[in-house]
């Protein structure tokens, strides 16, 4: 059985997803600023770390309910940005 990962751990995943994001969490403050209402730091990493350690499971097994390859395509939750994705893959500009 495996051991669960420790809080360090945890936060150096956390840590790290929020950096591939572009997200720089040294930009929030280190004490609660009552008048912005922005988290700490702290903060967000507990709450990212409660986050990832309960839903990512749910989140990672989930698949289309489909059999035909063409319908799972779009029962599958849309792209926030397609035409990034497109070009990456080499797509854009392409017809189907």
């Amino acid at each position: 059985m495996t051991e669960p990962p420790t809080q360090d751990q945890m936060d150096a995943y956390v840590r790290t997803r929020l950096a591939l994001a572009g997200f720089d969490l040294s930009l929030l403050p280190e004490q609660a600023d009552p008048a912005t209402g922005v988290p700490t730091r702290s903060q967000v990493l507990a709450s990212l770390r409660a986050f990832v350690a309960s839903t990512p499971g749910a989140i990672s097994g989930w698949t289309p309910p489909a059999t035909d390859p063409a319908y799972a395509q779009q029962a599958s939750p849309p792209l926030l940005y397609p035409s990034i994705t497109e070009a990456w893959t080499g797509k854009a500009g392409k017809q189907a």
